[in-house]
């Protein structure tokens, strides 16, 4: 029995401490600054503002007002994690956000339609237009850069004509209080970003749905010669992303008690910053719903901590656009990195096999 734990071979021996070092090995890359810079980004920041502006800036209700301030832009980096997985690009988010939260308004203000029927009409809406988006691409063979921003300014359009350029007033109490109800002080907003947040995390980490989505997202044509059917999942992430920004703009106009305009682009660079940055979080190089959730809300704390001491208004948009810049370029590294580990890690496999071979070669042929 002893003799039966004991290594066999001398590359037996050299394989039972690898294991050890191979979960170190795999505990570093977790911690390293490559793999978890936001929050390590988040940690400075915090230790930064927390010693020039203290008392602003630790305070209680600060930190609630950001998380509740922050849950519908989380929900749109969520939702455009999706199609990025899949490969396609949807710049129409922020005016898929405009155009929920102005049509809940119009059916709930000038129709007089109950809040569940005009929130599942909302969320149709959204996923309608997703699936034109997926169509256009798939169909139509229109890049997904053209076909949504031409959608983004047909939306807009849209927006205008039902709005008539003006804020939509006289939204019912009940409707806004989906936006101000708090659950141990946390509003509402909160929550259903989470729950959507571990749906999706869910979908696209633990089932087969998901790995089909980064295998589109990964390589199109190689993922349809493996039986992918890449048209359909690019098509549901499309109406998937669709469907969340309407729910984003239905939690927008709840929250601010009216239907505006004008909201939809303000969350268009951000949810691209997170989406980016966070890809370079957790998954190493692949777009995930964590690392998106996560940037939000570290560059929404650095733009806080700003504003509480004192920066221009223009602190906000520049803070994001450098973000975003910062975060493609992490993004282009993480994937130069990852095909240099695996050319690394083929040659590596090369040479144990040769060797491997020739250990088990006769001595007259090993000369």
């Amino acid at each position: 029995m002893e003799r039966d734990t004991l290594p066999r071979t001398e590359s037996d021996a050299k394989a039972v401490p690898a294991a050890g070092s191979s979960r170190g090995r795999a505990a570093w890359r977790a911690l390293s600054f490559t793999n978890i810079s936001a929050i390590y980004l988040f940690v400075a920041i915090f230790i930064v503002f927390s010693l020039w502006i203290p008392d602003q800036f630790l305070d209680g209700d600060v930190w609630r007002t950001l998380l509740d301030a922050n849950a519908v832009s989380a929900l749109v980096a969520v939702a455009v994690v999706v199609p990025l997985a899949a490969g396609a690009f949807d710049l129409a988010i922020g005016a898929e956000v405009g155009l929920g939260a102005i049509l809940v308004s119009w059916l709930l203000s000038k129709h007089g339609v109950p809040i569940v029927p005009a929130i599942a009409l909302t969320v149709l809406a959204g996923c309608t237009i997703g699936l034109l988006n997926g169509l256009l691409i798939v169909r139509a063979k229109i890049d997904s850069f053209i076909a949504t921003m031409a959608m983004t300014s047909i939306l807009y359009a849209l927006i205008a004509w039902v709005s008539n350029s003006q804020q939509i007033l006289g939204l019912a109490t009940s409707f806004q209080d989906i936006a101000r109800t708090e659950i141990f002080g946390i509003t509402l907003p909160v929550y259903i970003m989470l729950v959507v947040a571990i749906a999706v995390w869910y979908v696209l980490e633990r089932t087969p749905v998901g790995r089909r989505v980064y295998a589109t997202g990964g390589n199109v044509e190689a993922a349809r010669l493996a039986g992918v059917r890449t048209s359909l999942v690019i098509v549901v992430s499309l109406v998937v992303c669709g469907a969340l920004t309407g729910a984003a703009g239905v939690l927008t106009s709840a929250r601010i008690g009216n239907g505006d305009p004008t909201i939809g682009p303000e969350f268009l660079l951000p949810a691209f910053a997170a989406a980016f940055l966070g890809s370079t979080q957790f998954r190493r190089g692949r777009f995930n719903v964590w690392g998106a959730v996560v940037a939000v809300y570290v560059l929404a704390t650095g733009i806080k901590g700003l504003q509480l001491a004192g920066a221009p208004i223009w602190i906000p948009d520049l803070f994001n656009g450098v973000a975003l810049l910062l975060a493609v370029g992490l993004a282009n590294y993480e994937s130069m990195g990852a095909q240099v580990r695996a050319i690394k890690r083929r040659l590596r496999l090369g040479r144990g096999e040769r060797d491997d071979l020739a250990a088990e070669q006769p001595p007259s042929l090993t000369r």
